[in-house]
C-alpha cells in the first residue's frame, strides 16, 4: 500500500506524541524514585477512598506494567485491599441482634469462669466443657477471648493458687485467729487488754481463746494447746489456720502449730481482705457490744464477750453470710401462732425476738 502525505502526517504525530508520554513516564518514575528515598522505608497508610481511587487507576495499567513501574503500592497489596473491602461488606459482626450479641457476651464470660475456676483446664478442656452444654466453639476462639482477657494459658495458671482457690479447697477444715483490744476501766485506771480469738471459717463459730493483759509467745501457746485439748479442743479436726504478722505468732508458736498437725498460713503484710471473717467479726462484736459498754476490769469483759459470743453470737442471732440463719439451733421448736417474745443479753443491749414454744 503507498504510503501518502496524511498517513505520513498521522504516523509523525503518534511517534511524537509516544516519544512525548514515555518522557513523561520516565519522568514519573524518577520523581517516585526521589519521593521515596525522601520518605524512607515507613509505610504509608491510606483511606478506603484512597484505596478504591488507586485500584480504579491501576485496573487500566495491568498487572505486568506496575511490577515493571516500582508503584508504591504493589499489585498484591493492591488485591489484598481488594479482599478486605469485600469482607468488610459482607462482615455481619457489627449488625448482630441484640440477642446473638448477649448470647455471645454471655458464652464469652463463661469461658473466663471456667478458665478461672480450674487453673490446669487448657484450651480444648473448656471446648469440650462448652460442648457438654450444647456451646460448639474452637479453641482458637477461647485462646483468643482468655487473651483479650489477660488470662494465661493453663501451664502458666496451673503454677499459681489463687486466695480462693485455696480457701475453697480446705473449707472445711481451715480456721482463722486474730487479735483485737479492748480497753477496760479498772481502780489501777485504763488498762488494755488483749483478746485471742478463733473463727471456724466454714461454720462462723468462734471461740474466744483468752484475755491477757500483756501477753507474751508462751501465753499465746498455751492458748493454742488448750484449743488442741483432745477431748473438746476447738482446733481438733482442722489442717490449716490463718495467721497475720502479728509478732505474738512467733516463730515457736507457728512450730507448735505445725507439730500438733495443724498447718499455720501466714497472712501478706497489711491484708485485711485475705482474713475477712474475722475482721468482720471484730466489726461485729465492736459495734453490736463493746462500742456501747464500758468493761469494768478483766472479769467484767470476759462476763460480756462470753455472754456475746456463746449466746447472742452463736444461737440468737442472724448471719447474712449465712442467709440470715442461726449457727446454732438450739431448744425446742417454736409455735408458728406462739406469742412473740423480746429475749436480752448484757443488760438488754442486745436483743432477740422469737415466739413462745409450743
Amino acid at each position: 500500500m503507498q504510503l501518502t502525505p496524511l498517513h505520513f502526517l498521522v504516523q509523525l504525530v503518534a511517534g511524537w506524541t509516544n516519544r512525548r508520554q514515555q518522557a513523561v513516564i520516565e519522568y514519573l518514575l524518577e520523581e517516585n524514585r526521589l519521593l521515596r528515598e525522601k520518605l524512607g522505608v515507613g509505610r504509608l497508610r491510606f483511606t478506603d477512598r484512597q484505596r478504591i481511587r488507586l485500584a480504579r487507576a491501576a485496573k487500566g495499567v495491568g498487572r505486568k506494567a506496575l511490577l515493571q513501574l516500582n508503584t508504591i503500592v504493589t499489585p498484591d497489596t493492591l488485591l489484598r485491599w481488594y479482599r478486605v473491602l469485600v469482607a468488610k461488606k459482607y462482615d455481619g459482626s457489627g449488625v448482630r441482634a441484640p440477642v446473638e450479641q448477649e448470647a455471645r457476651a454471655t458464652l464469652r464470660g463463661l469461658v473466663e469462669r471456667m478458665a478461672t475456676e480450674n487453673a490446669t483446664w487448657g484450651y480444648r478442656r473448656i471446648v469440650g466443657a462448652l460442648k457438654h452444654l450444647g456451646h460448639d466453639i474452637s479453641h482458637a476462639t477461647v485462646a483468643r477471648w482468655l487473651s483479650e482477657a489477660g488470662l494465661e494459658p493453663a501451664p502458666e495458671r496451673s503454677k499459681r493458687t489463687t486466695w480462693n482457690a485455696f480457701l475453697q479447697a480446705h473449707w472445711g477444715a481451715i480456721t482463722a485467729a486474730d487479735f483485737f483490744m479492748v480497753e477496760a476501766l479498772t481502780w489501777s485506771g485504763v488498762i488494755r487488754f488483749h483478746v485471742l480469738f478463733v473463727i471456724d471459717l466454714k461454720s462462723r463459730v468462734v471461740t474466744i481463746a483468752g484475755i491477757a493483759r500483756d501477753p507474751g509467745a508462751a501465753w499465746v501457746k498455751q492458748a493454742f494447746r488448750n484449743l488442741l485439748d483432745a477431748c473438746d479442743g476447738f482446733l481438733l479436726g482442722k489442717s490449716h489456720i490463718l495467721l497475720d504478722r502479728n509478732p505474738l505468732f512467733s516463730k515457736e508458736v507457728r512450730r507448735f502449730l505445725t507439730d500438733a498437725g495443724v498447718k499455720p498460713v501466714r497472712l501478706p503484710p497489711s491484708s485485711p481482705n485475705c482474713n475477712a471473717h474475722a475482721e468482720r467479726f471484730v466489726g461485729s462484736v465492736r459495734r453490736e457490744c463493746l462500742n456501747h459498754i464500758i468493761p469494768l476490769g478483766r472479769r467484767h469483759l470476759e462476763k460480756i464477750l462470753r455472754e456475746y459470743v456463746d449466746h447472742h453470737y452463736r444461737r440468737e442471732r442472724p448471719h447474712q453470710g449465712l442467709g440470715n440463719e442461726h449457727l446454732t439451733v438450739c431448744g425446742m421448736v417454736a409455735n408458728e401462732n406462739g406469742e412473740i417474745v423480746c429475749r436480752s443479753r448484757v443488760g438488754g443491749l442486745l436483743k432477740y425476738y422469737t415466739r413462745e414454744a409450743a
